[in-house]
C-alpha cells in the first residue's frame, strides 16, 4: 500500500515478479483494495500515509500493512519485506518487529550507485541515522562489505570514508576518528574487506571504492544529489536533441549507443536499497517506484534472502 502509486504499480510489479521470477508474493493491505491481484493477501486494515510520522504511526497503527508485513518476515511467514511507502516507518517496523541483528549498534540503509563499466558502489548510511558516532561507521563499513561481496561478487571490497578531502587530516571529528579505526586493518579483517582511505563525493560514481561510509545526514544528501543532477543532465540532454530537424537525426544514430548507459543510471533497475543491521531482509524502494522498480526490488530481496545476506552479516558481527 505505500508509494505514491500504489497499489496499481505494486501490485503490477509483484504480479510479473510471482510469473517471471516463478517466486511466491504475498500483497499486505486491505484485501477489498486488492480484490481479483492475483496473489495470496495478508489482510492488514491501515495504511501509514507517506507524510505520517514514522515512530508514532508503527507504535499506534498495529494492524498497518507495514508492521503485518515485518511481522510476516519475523514469523517466518515471509522471507523478506519490500516496501516503497514511508521510509522511516518501514525502517521502524523492520526495526521494531524484527529487532537489531545482535550486536548490531545501529541499522544502515545501503544504497547501491552505479558506476559506468563496473560494479555499483554501495554507499551506507543512505538515511537511517542522522546523527553518528565513529564505531557505528566501521559497523556500516563490515556490513556494507559483506553486502557487496555477496551482492556483487567482489572476493576483497575495498572501503572508504567520505569526506571533504583524502588526507586523513581532512573532514570533520566523526570522519578523523573514523578513519583512524579503520585504518587500523583489524576492524574490517572479519569482514575480508581493505581499507583505502577517504574519498570525495566526485568519487561517488568511481572505482575508488566499492564501500562508501558516512552518516545518514550526508549520505542522503549525497545520494538525492546524485539522483538529481542525473536528473538535470537527462532532461538537459532530451531538450537539446529534440531542438532542431538536424539534432533529432543525430539523436536516433546515437540512440544504440545510449541506451546501455542509460539503463546502467536508471534507477528503477536498481531496485531499492537494503537495511543492513536487521534481523530479515528488508528492501526500501523510492516512494515513486513503478511496477518495474517493484518488480526489481522484489528481485534483489530474493537474491538477499539466496545469499543468505542476513546470516553473513550476523557471523561478521560476531566475529569482531
Amino acid at each position: 500500500m505505500g508509494g505514491d502509486r500504489a497499489p496499481d504499480e505494486i501490485v503490477a510489479g509483484a504480479r510479473r515478479a510471482a510469473t517471471e521470477l516463478g517466486l511466491p508474493v504475498v500483497l499486505v493491505g486491505p484485501p477489498e483494495r486488492l480484490v481479483g491481484c492475483g496473489l495470496e493477501v495478508l489482510a492488514a486494515s491501515q495504511v501509514i500515509a507517506m507524510d505520517a510520522d514514522a515512530g508514532s504511526s508503527v507504535r499506534t497503527m498495529k494492524d498497518s500493512s507495514l508492521v503485518r508485513a515485518a511481522e510476516a518476515v519475523r514469523d517466518g511467514r515471509a522471507s523478506a519485506m519490500v516496501s516503497a511507502g514511508n521510509t522511516g516507518a518501514t525502517m521502524a517496523s523492520a526495526l521494531l518487529r524484527m529487532g537489531r541483528i545482535k550486536g548490531v549498534a545501529r541499522p544502515a540503509i545501503a544504497t547501491a550507485i552505479p558506476v559506468p563499466n563496473s560494479t555499483p558502489t554501495v554507499l551506507l548510511d543512505a538515511g537511517a541515522n542522522a546523527e553518528c558516532n565513529a564505531e557505528w561507521l566501521v559497523q556500516f563499513a563490515q556490513m556494507g562489505a559483506v553486502f557487496c561481496r555477496h551482492r556483487f561478487g567482489i572476493d576483497e571490497p575495498t572501503v572508504a570514508v567520505l569526506s571533504i578531502g583524502e588526507e586523513p587530516t581532512k573532514g570533520t571529528a566523526l570522519v578523523k576518528e573514523a578513519h583512524a579505526l579503520l585504518a587500523d586493518g583489524r576492524a574490517l579483517a572479519a569482514a575480508g574487506a581493505r581499507f583505502v582511505g577517504n574519498v570525495e563525493g566526485r568519487d561517488i560514481m568511481t572505482e575508488a571504492a566499492d564501500v562508501i561510509v558516512t552518516d545518514g545526514f550526508t549520505g542522503n544528501v549525497a545520494l538525492k544529489t546524485l539522483e538529481g543532477g542525473l536528473r538535470a543532465l537527462v532532461g538537459a540532454l532530451l531538450e537539446a536533441f529534440a531542438s532542431s530537424e538536424q539534432a533529432r537525426d543525430a539523436s536516433e544514430r546515437l540512440r544504440p549507443a545510449l541506451a546501455p548507459l542509460y539503463a546502467t543510471f536508471e534507477p528503477e533497475g536498481i531496485g531499492g536499497a537494503m537495511l543492513l543491521g536487521v534481523d530479515g531482509v528488508c528492501i526500501i524502494s523510492h516512494g515513486s517506484s513503478s511496477s518495474t522498480a517493484v518488480f526489481n526490488a522484489i528481485r534483489v530481496a530474493a537474491e538477499a534472502v539466496e545469499a543468505d545476506m542476513v546470516g553473513r552479516i550476523r557471523s561478521v558481527v560476531a566475529a569482531v
